[in-house]
Order: C-alpha cells, then sequence, then structure tokens
C-alpha cells in the first residue's frame, strides 16, 4: 500500500493452525521486532478469546508497539496464534507519516484477517 513517500507491504500465511504476518516497508525494510499471540480464553469474560503476547525487539527499533498490537488482533481474529514480524523505517519521519503508517496498518491486517479465517 503506497502512502506518499512509504510503501507498506503485508503478507500473510497459515503455518497449519497457526498464522505468520511480516509486515515491511519505507526506505529499508527489515526485522524490527517479532511479536508472538497465543490465542486463549479471556480470564475475564467466559467464552471469549484473549491472548498472550510475548515481543523481541531488536536493538534501536520501535516496530514492537505494532507489532503486540497486531499479533493479538489476528490471534483473537482467526482463533489461532499469530506470529508477526514488523521492520519499518522512513529516513525523517514525521508525526503525520507514523500515523498514516498505524492506521494503513490496521487496515491492511483487517484484510489479512479475512483471507485468513477459516
Amino acid at each position: 500500500r503506497s502512502l506518499g513517500r512509504i510503501a507498506l507491504i503485508l503478507e500473510y500465511t497459515r503455518m497449519g493452525e497457526d498464522v505468520c504476518l511480516v509486515l515491511t516497508g519505507g526506505d529499508r525494510p527489515h526485522c524490527g521486532a517479532v511479536a508472538v499471540a497465543q490465542v486463549r480464553e479471556s480470564l475475564s469474560t467466559r467464552g471469549k478469546l484473549s491472548s498472550t503476547v510475548s515481543n523481541i525487539t531488536l536493538l534501536g527499533h520501535k516496530e514492537d508497539v505494532l507489532a503486540r498490537r497486531l499479533a493479538s488482533r489476528v490471534a483473537v481474529a482467526v482463533a489461532a496464534n499469530a506470529v508477526v514480524c514488523c521492520g519499518i523505517h522512513l529516513d525523517d519521519i514525521s508525526a503525520d507519516e507514523i500515523t498514516a503508517i498505524l492506521d494503513a496498518a490496521d487496515d491492511m491486517t483487517n484484510e489479512a484477517i479475512e483471507g485468513l479465517k477459516p
């Protein structure tokens, strides 16, 4: 998806019962953070799904919050464990560009969720 001077790419696949998503973009796509969401029953609402998420973030990277949010959303939406690898870099990024990336990542994740549902 093109957002002015940045392009984002979201790839996804099923790995047996689990799912894997890779979100990259910008000047230098890379591995900045990985989040693993394990789907489980909600601790507060019986019959509802939730997830527990673990992160690994490479030194100096800030994609951990985005990877964590996407992994949790996907795990709950498709009732499967989910891994998200995320690496987006744009030199001299502005606050508006960050907001545009977060919004686009949410939209792209919604599309992936539809593609991953059985």
